[in-house]
C-alpha cells in the first residue's frame, strides 16, 4: 500500500517521525491538487494552453473535450473554495442532507430592498463556493428544451444545443426515470407507479389547457449494484479527481500533459490591455495568462461581476436578468381509487416532467412542474433508502407527510416558472463596494406578466392532480397544509420566496444589443470566452445544467480545431 509523507528524506518515521498533523488540505494537494511549491513554478514559469475559472459542471464539460480531443492540452484549473464533498451529498449517508443551504451557501452581491420587500419574491439562491460547486447539491433534473420553448434565442444557437444535447447527455449519464433499473424486486423503486402515473398523464394531458407535454424525469444519474442503492446522483469531483489520475499516467507515458487544478484560489480581477486578458487577480497572487484563452465557468452571477469590473467598456453586461420562480405543492390519493394499486410493492418512486405556459401571454410564459410520487407501505424503514433514491431530495415528501399516508400516493410538485425578461426592473449591476468579488447589486420584482404564468402554473399544477391523475377528481385529492401541518380537502400551497436557476446576465447572440457573441467571446473581448447560464437569452422555464453543458462542449470543440 502506497505510504505519503512529505520529503523523501523523512519516510517511514526515519530519521526523525515526520509530520504528525496534515491537513485534508495537504493530503488533496499532495495527491490532486496544485501544492504550494508547485503554485509557486506554475505563476513563474509555466504556460498554458486554457485557464478555466470554477470546477463546476460547465468546467468539466470543457475540459473532458478539450483533453478528449487534445490529451497534450496544457490547462489550469482555479477553484476559489475548498475541497468539501467527493461526490453528490444524497449519495453519501443520511446526515449529509443537512448540508444543504446555510453555509454551504454564499451570496456574492448585494441585495435590493425592494426585492426583500417583495410579496413573493424575496431573495435569489446564492452560490456553493467549493470544489464542485453546486454539482455536489443540485436536483438532477435534465429535460430537453424544445425549439418552441427557446423563445427569441437565435437560430444558431439552437442548432448547436440540438447538435450536442446527446454528447451533454452522455456525460452527464441523463436516464429517463422509467429506464432506472432496481436492484430489489421488494423494493423497485421506479416500476408500476411510474409506468402507470405516465400512462395516465399520455391519456389524460389534453384535460389541462396550460400543459404542453409530459414524459419520465430524465435525471443525471449513475446506475449502481452496490447495496440496495437504484442510483446515485451525478456530481463532477470524483470525475475531475479521475481526469486529473488519467492525464498523470498519459504523462507518465509521454501521452499527454498533466492537468492541474489549484483550490482556494479566488480570481478577483481580470487585468486587460486594449480588451485582451495578460493576466488574473487572484487571493494567491498574480497568474499571467500568456497565450492561454480563459474560461469562465464559475456559474452565471460570479462571472458577471468579474467582467463587469474587468472590462468596463462591454455594454449591457448584468442589464437582463432571468431566474425561476417556486410553487410547492404536496398531494395525496388514496392507492384504493387506482386500480394498479395491488401490484404496488413496499416503496416505489415516480418522477415525471410537465411542461406548460400561459395561453393568454404574446410570449407565453413557461413553466414546469417536477412531479414526484410516492408509495411507502414503511416510511419509518425505507427512510434511508428513500432519501439515496428521491429524484428531487430538495423537493420531496417529509417523514410526517409519508407516515400519515401509509393507505395513499403522495405527490409532490417543485413548480418552476420563469420569471419576464423583459421586466427592466430585474437586473444585476455593478455597486460600490472595495471587495471586487461581491460588488453587484441584485434587484428583483415581479411584474403583472410574473404574477400570470405564476398563477396560471398553480392552477396547471391543481388540474394535473384533479384532472389527470386522480381517478375520482378534486374529491379523491387532499393537499398539505404547510401552515397548520395537516391534510385538507381544499387547494394548499406554498410559493417559495427564494428564486432558483439564475441566468441571461450576459446574454448571447448576433444583434447589437447582446453581451456576448455566438462564439462565447464578450463583445470585444479577444481571449476570454463564456459559458454557463449566463449566455441564456431568454430564462424559458426548464432545467438549465444539460444545455450549459452542451455549450461548453461546444466551444471546447470549437477552441480545439483552432
Amino acid at each position: 500500500m502506497g505510504q505519503y509523507s512529505s520529503s523523501p528524506n523523512f519516510n517511514y518515521g526515519f530519521p526523525t517521525p515526520g509530520p504528525q498533523s496534515p491537513t485534508g488540505r495537504d493530503v488533496m494537494d499532495h495527491v490532486f491538487f496544485v501544492s504550494k511549491t508547485e503554485w509557486k513554478e506554475i505563476r513563474e514559469k509555466k504556460h498554458f494552453d486554457y485557464i478555466v475559472i470554477g470546477t463546476g459542471f460547465c468546467a468539466l464539460a470543457f475540459t473532458e473535450r478539450i483533453l478528449q480531443n487534445n490529451p497534450f492540452a496544457k490547462i489550469l484549473i482555479l477553484e476559489r473554495g475548498d475541497f468539501f464533498l467527493p461526490e453528490h451529498f444524497q449519495d453519501l449517508t443520511g446526515p449529509y442532507k443537512s448540508t444543504l443551504g446555510g453555509l454551504s451557501e454564499t451570496y456574492p452581491w448585494t441585495l435590493s430592498e425592494k426585492t426583500t420587500n417583495g410579496k413573493h419574491i424575496k431573495w435569489q439562491h446564492g452560490m456553493v463556493p467549493f470544489f464542485g460547486g453546486r454539482s455536489t447539491l443540485w436536483s438532477g433534473w435534465c429535460p430537453r428544451p424544445t425549439e418552441e420553448e427557446m423563445i427569441n434565442w437565435p437560430k444558431e444557437v439552437i442548432n448547436v444545443l440540438q447538435t450536442y444535447f446527446k454528447d451533454a447527455e452522455t456525460l452527464l449519464n441523463v436516464i429517463p426515470a422509467n429506464q432506472i433499473k432496481s436492484t430489489s424486486n421488494n423494493r423497485p423503486i421506479y416500476a408500476t407507479l411510474q409506468k402507470e402515473i405516465q400512462n395516465l398523464l399520455n391519456r389524460n394531458l389534453n384535460n389541462v389547457n396550460e400543459l404542453t407535454r409530459a414524459f419520465p424525469a430524465p435525471l443525471a444519474v449513475k446506475t449502481t449494484e452496490e447495496n440496495d442503492v437504484d442510483f446515485s446522483k451525478f456530481s463532477t469531483p470524483s470525475k475531475l479527481l479521475e481526469l486529473i489520475e488519467k492525464q498523470k499516467l498519459l504523462f507518465a507515458k509521454n501521452k499527454g500533459a498533466e492537468l492541474k487544478i489549484a483550490t482556494n484560489c479566488t480570481v478577483s480581477k481580470i487585468l486587460q490591455q486594449d480588451m485582451k486578458a495578460t493576466a488574473l487577480e487572484t487571493t494567491r497572487g498574480i497568474v499571467n495568462i500568456g497565450n492561454a484563452k480563459l474560461i469562465l465557468a464559475m456559474g452565471t452571477l460570479p462571472p458577471t461581476t468579474l467582467i463587469a469590473n474587468s472590462f468596463p467598456e462591454i455594454k449591457n453586461i448584468g442589464k437582463r436578468f432571468t431566474s425561476h420562480f417556486v410553487t410547492a405543492i404536496v398531494a395525496r390519493i388514496p392507492k384504493k381509487d387506482f386500480k394498479f394499486s395491488s401490484k404496488l410493492s413496499e416503496l416505489e418512486l415516480g418522477a415525471f416532467y410537465v411542461a406548460g405556459v400561459n395561453p393568454e401571454l404574446k410570449n407565453k410564459g413557461q413553466f414546469h412542474i417536477q412531479l414526484t410520487a410516492l408509495s411507502d407501505k414503511n416510511p419509518e424503514e425505507n427512510a434511508p433508502v428513500a432519501l439515496r433514491n428521491m429524484p428531487d431530495v430538495v423537493a420531496t415528501a417529509t417523514l410526517e407527510q409519508l407516515t400519515s399516508s401509509k393507505n395513499h400516493i403522495v405527490f409532490v410538485c417543485a413548480c418552476l416558472g420563469e420569471i419576464d425578461y423583459n421586466n427592466p426592473n430585474n437586473s444585476f449591476l455593478k455597486h460600490n463596494s472595495n471587495d471586487l468579488t461581491t460588488n453587484s447589486f441584485l434587484n428583483v420584482e415581479a411584474n403583472k406578466n410574473d404574477n400570470k404564468v405564476w398563477d396560471s402554473m398553480d392552477k396547471g399544477t391543481f388540474e394535473t392532480l384533479e384532472k389527470i391523475i386522480s381517478p375520482k377528481g378534486k374529491t379523491g385529492v387532499e393537499y398539505w397544509d404547510y401552515n397548520k401541518n395537516k391534510w385538507k380537502k381544499s387547494r394548499q400551497l406554498l410559493r417559495i420566496p427564494g428564486l432558483v436557476h439564475e441566468a441571461s446576465t450576459m446574454w448571447i447572440g448576433n444583434d447589437p444589443e447582446s453581451p456576448v457573441n455566438l462564439d462565447y467571446r464578450p463583445k470585444g473581448v479577444k481571449n476570454v470566452y463564456i459559458t454557463g447560464a449566463s449566455l441564456w437569452p431568454t430564462g424559458a422555464s426548464w432545467n438549465p445544467t444539460m444545455p450549459m453543458v452542451a455549450f461548453a462542449q461546444h466551444l471546447a470543440d470549437n477552441l480545439s480545431k483552432k
